[in-house]
Parts: structure tokens; C-alpha cells; sequence
């Protein structure tokens, strides 16, 4: 049996006679159809990004998709003169999305044709299916987390971000300062545990053990006085980078064990998984009690190695090791923690060890 294609992540629309009627350099005056705009919307409610690739005057094309309110729904459009295929494979190294989770839709067989040939992985759509794409089963995530419904605002505002990464002239940890970066830490509730599950499966250079938590066994864990599951979310002056990270740890009275820590790679340029790492020593050093990792060598998380060795873990032989397991394949980093300073380029906020609720700024 093969196995269903992959929920797409990107729909990139051609513009003429695809999302709007007629022919914008000859008819001048274009419209939307409601079925065609309620596909647009709907998309974006369900975190598909949508983008543009068209053969058109660029200023001329975005002030009408401006006019007919449709503008803000579309990330990263390529409108000139140049062959659909290249546009769409920008598009998608921009993105960083695979080219089997791209989906491309054009009225012209010619240029469904042309994106085919070369981008064979690309799903191609006639116009014609546009008001029936919500019913396909590659356009309907089987869940929609908080983060999905806001991903295309959550890309836009990276954008900006990078694009003023780019053009500030100090020094690195200088700009992370301006961007008033905030890092909350907090015991997941049900609502988010689907979008933790996410973390754990597709996160693969910042997981220190490649192993995926499936819905059900993160659930289980909630209430299970032992374990803490955190969520790590992160925002500044942009906007939300929403969920970033996962944690769970399972505590005992001399040690807390790092089950899993997976952050995302979108976030590793401002220092994130250093700075949960030095929150949880400075917690466990006010608690009294040792650290425990997990570690599992993957062929691509080579990344989180170092971040754990330079937090200061090591293999060593404890006491507190002896009712640790790491399976098959892992093995226990140690750390006795001491006292940490807060970093100096964004605030955390973050529950106090034990406590049952609310938070308070590491200071």
C-alpha cells in the first residue's frame, strides 16, 4: 500500500484567470470570486501559506490583489517575467519546505506542464479545482493547532525580522537586544499538546534524542505527578515565533532527568536552546538536585550535542544515575548544577520548580 501524499504546506496561485477572472494587463479591471476567496481564507485559517507566482507587472498586480483585500494572505510573491518552475523552487528554499509538501495551481496546461518537467515533486491543480481544493484530503490537516492559524503572520513577521538582521551594522548580540526577546516556559496544557508532538517528530538537528512522543503518550504524562511536559514559546517586537520548544523531565528527589529536549531550528540564531539549558541548571541548582540527560546520537543532531557538552555536561559515574535507563542506543549525560545568570538578551518567564501555576521573570 503506498503511503498518502503529505498534507501540503504551500499553495503558490498563478493570477490570471486562476485567482482572479480575466486577464489583468487587458482587462485592466479584475475580480475575485467569493468560492475563490473563501478558498483563500479558509487556507489560511488552516496554516497553509500561500504564495503568488505570475506573469505580470509587479506593482501593478499586488496594488489590485491590495485593492481586493487579498494581499495580506500571500507570503513571498513572484510576479515578473520569468519561467513558474524557477519562482516556485525560490519560493520553496525561502521557505524551507520540501518540494513534495508545494502545491502550484494555474489555469495554463503549458505552465503546469513547465513546473511538472522540472519539479516533478510539485502538485500541480487546474484552475478549474480551486473551489473544490478545501474537500481534498492533501489541504485538510487533520489538526489545526494555535500556531497553524497564525503561520503565515508568524512568517511575515520573520521576514522582517531577517530582513533587518540583514541591514544592522552592530554586533550580533547588540540586534537580539533590540529585538525585546521574550522566552516563556510553561507546563503544556491539553490544547497544546498536539503542537509538542509536532516538535518531537519534526525536529531533527535540536532533538537530543530523536525519539517522537506520540499525542497519546504526552497526555498520559500530564497529570502524572512526576513528570513535567513545558512548552517554550518565544515573541519580540515582530510578533510571535510561537511554539518553540518541548521538554519533559522526570524528577526525583536527587535528580531531574531530561527525557527530551527538541527546540526548533528556526530559533537556534538567537541562542534559544542555550538559554533553556541555563534555566533548567539554575532551577535544579535552587532545587537542590542533579541533571540527567538523555542523549541519543542521530545522523543530524550533532547540533545538540554541543549544547548539552557546553552547558557542562559530561559521562560521568553518580550515585543518582543508578535508577536512570537511558534505551537502547542512548546514554546519561551528568551535570551538578550551579547558579546561573539570566541571559542578557531576552527575558524568561517560567514557573518555579514544583509550583502548581503561574510564572516569574528569571532574574
Amino acid at each position: 500500500m503506498s503511503e498518502a501524499p503529505p498534507v501540503v504546506k504551500c499553495l503558490i496561485w498563478d493570477l490570471d484567470n486562476t485567482l482572479w477572472k480575466g486577464t489583468l494587463v487587458e482587462d485592466g479591471h479584475v475580480e475575485v470570486e467569493d468560492a475563490v476567496r473563501k478558498v483563500v481564507v479558509e487556507l489560511d485559517a488552516r496554516g497553509v501559506l500561500q504564495a503568488v507566482s505570475s506573469r505580470n507587472d509587479h506593482d501593478e498586480a499586488w496594488a489590485r490583489l491590495q485593492e481586493l483585500g487579498l494581499a495580506e494572505y500571500f507570503v513571498l510573491p513572484h510576479i515578473g517575467w520569468g519561467p513558474k518552475s524557477e519562482s516556485v523552487r525560490r519560493i520553496a528554499e525561502q521557505l524551507n519546505f520540501s518540494l513534495k509538501t508545494i502545491a502550484f495551481i494555474d489555469d495554463l496546461p503549458t505552465e503546469r506542464a513547465e513546473v511538472s518537467y522540472h519539479l516533478p515533486d510539485v502538485r500541480c491543480y487546474p484552475a478549474e479545482h480551486a473551489g473544490h481544493l478545501l474537500g481534498l484530503p492533501e489541504f485538510s490537516p487533520p489538526v489545526v493547532t494555535v500556531d497553524a492559524r497564525r503561520r503565515r503572520q508568524m512568517y511575515q513577521a520573520g521576514f522582517e525580522r531577517d530582513q533587518e538582521r540583514e541591514n544592522y551594522q552592530g554586533a550580533d548580540e547588540d540586534f537580539l537586544r533590540s529585538l525585546d526577546l521574550v522566552m516563556r516556559i510553561g507546563r503544556a496544557r491539553d490544547e497544546e499538546i498536539t503542537r509538542v508532538e509536532e516538535l518531537t517528530l519534526r525536529t531533527s538537528q535540536m532533538n537530543a534524542t530523536g525519539v517522537h512522543y506520540s499525542d497519546a503518550a504526552l497526555r498520559s504524562l500530564l497529570d502524572d505527578e512526576s513528570h513535567d511536559v513545558l512548552v517554550v514559546s518565544m515573541s519580540d517586537r515582530f510578533g510571535p515565533h510561537g511554539a518553540v520548544g518541548v521538554m519533559l523531565i522526570e524528577r526525583t528527589p536527587r535528580a531531574w532527568r531530561i527525557k527530551l529536549l527538541a527546540t526548533s531550528c528556526r530559533v537556534v540564531s538567537f541562542g534559544a536552546g542555550a538559554v533553556l539549558l541555563r534555566w533548567l541548571t539554575d532551577a535544579a541548582a535552587r532545587a537542590g538536585v542533579h541533571l540527567v540527560a538523555d542523549f541519543r546520537r542521530t545522523e543530524r543532531n550533532r547540533m545538540m550535542e554541543v549544547a548539552y557538552r557546553f552547558a557542562g555536561f559530561t559521562v560521568a559515574d553518580c550515585a543518582c544515575l543508578a535508577t536512570f535507563s537511558p534505551g537502547e542506543g542512548a546514554e546519561c549525560l551528568h551535570l551538578e548544577p550551579v547558579r546561573q545568570d539570566p541571559p542578557t538578551t531576552m527575558r524568561v518567564f517560567a514557573p518555579e520548580p514544583h509550583a502548581t501555576a503561574g510564572e516569574t521573570q528569571w532574574r
